[in-house]
């Protein structure tokens, strides 16, 4: 940290007095199980200390009737009532600075077998530089650093030459509407920072991603007449299996330059499976929802035309299906991907931010999954990357993140602030 001047040296000297709230505010989060139409608990955790810090928040409805026409919106099969996302708004001090979004999502995905947890997932626990539990990687422990990020430099002494607005959001691991709605709403800035927990690194691409459920109707029967049923949940699998040969089709196909080096970059996932009502009784109706990715550059639309006509060709040489074809429904993910320069402003401003705290550049990291800033950089400035801190089995059982980490992001995001933003004696 040779190259940080005395302003510097007091922000990050700042922000490591904050780690003990920093964890404690990060771990109240985790606490909160806040899953898919369960987030108000932790809505309001975060409303509450953004209102502490001095933040002016307002609640961001999600309004299918307002967004419904926008390119980014995603239809859902769930209600919108009651859920919202909570924006925190710091205004300039003084002008001349650039603006920044700190966006973050406070929704998780679902623990699945408890099991497989060595603790309770929403009760938070530290062993040695690591904090468990579900959502303390994806995104919490990111969220608490970004706003702790805005009091460290106020704790310096500094005040900021740009507004900052910082964002909890609902609904990134199923929709993206809850930034959508942010940003619609008129949230936008010069750039956009997301601390997802994929390391000290500066995303610049990411793929697309569509969910998608297929409905497959049978003809129930006693186990013993089996034989003249039709069982829609083995019906399913030639479908399944059509669906792999797509997946397989994609990867071999042309790719995006960005991810030549990949060996499988686009992955197909049956996340969901259902059918069936009785061990004795051919089942009469099954279905799996699943998700599949695609390049940047390449349309929604395209591959969920390659999806039906994948499963239409599967049915059209079934005797079955040829005369019951499957539903097919599109909902949730209809997410395209992007490609950014990485030579953009506020990206070379975060890497000198990373090469003053650890003498290195930040390494480029090109996902292979979505995050929100499919928002930002298809619908917004689009000077917005991911540059967060070191987690383990996200979305998997003993979800952990290194602590270390989540205070190395704190202290870049403080800097950054000092140097995009400018500060105000």
């Amino acid at each position: 940290m040779a190259d940080l001047d005395s302003k510097q040296r007091q922000i990050i000297e700042a922000t490591e007095k904050l780690e003990a709230d920093i964890i404690d505010f990060a771990s109240r989060l985790v606490a909160e199980p806040s899953t898919l139409g369960e987030e108000a608990s932790a809505l309001a955790v975060m409303e509450a200390e953004l209102e502490q810090l001095g933040f002016q928040t307002e609640n961001v409805a999600i309004d299918p009737q307002t967004l419904g026409d926008h390119p980014g919106f995603a239809p859902v099969p769930w209600e919108y009532e009651d859920r919202y996302n909570v924006v925190g708004y710091r205004p300039a001090d003084r002008e001349g600075g650039r603006s920044l979004v700190l966006n973050g999502h406070l929704d998780v995905v679902d623990p699945g077998c408890l099991d497989f947890w060595e603790n309770d997932p929403f009760s938070p626990v530290i062993k040695e530089e690591w904090l468990y539990g579900r959502g303390a990687g994806d995104m919490k422990s990111g969220i608490a650093a970004m706003i702790y990020a805005v009091r460290a430099v106020e704790l310096a002494g500094f005040g900021i030459q740009a507004p900052v607005t910082v964002q909890g959001v609902i609904e990134e691991e199923c929709s993206g509407n809850g930034a959508l709605a942010c940003l619609h709403a008129g949230y936008d800035a010069d750039a956009a920072l997301i601390p997802e927990p994929f390391g000290p690194t500066i995303l610049t691409h990411q793929v697309g991603v569509l969910w998608f459920k297929v409905t497959v109707r049978g003809a129930s029967r006693h186990v013993l007449s089996a034989s003249s049923g039709v069982n829609a949940i083995e019906t399913c699998f030639p479908i399944i299996a059509a669906l792999r040969s797509l997946e397989a089709e994609l990867n071999d196909g042309p790719r995006h330059e960005a991810y030549r080096q990949f060996e499988h970059p686009l992955n197909l996932n049956i996340g969901i499976f259902n059918g069936g009502s009785w061990p004795s009784s051919v089942p009469d109706e099954a279905a799996f929802q699943a998700r599949l990715s695609y390049f940047p550059g390449v349309r929604f639309n395209d591959i969920r035309q390659k999806i039906i006509q994948a499963v239409q060709k599967t049915s059209e040489n079934n005797p079955w299906l040829s005369q019951n074809p499957p539903i097919i429904e599109f909902y949730g993910f209809r997410s395209e991907g992007h490609a950014a320069d990485r030579n953009l402003p506020a990206f070379e401003t975060l890497n000198d931010c990373h090469r003053m705290l650890t003498g290195l550049d930040a390494e480029t990291y090109i996902s292979t999954c979505t995050t929100d800033l499919r928002a930002f950089q298809l619908f917004g400035q689009r000077q917005s990357t991911c540059y967060g801190p070191v987690a383990e089995n996200i979305h998997g059982a003993n979800e952990r993140v290194h602590i270390p980490s989540v205070m190395q992001v704190a202290k870049t995001y403080a800097l950054f602030l000092s140097r995009w933003c400018g500060l105000v004696e």
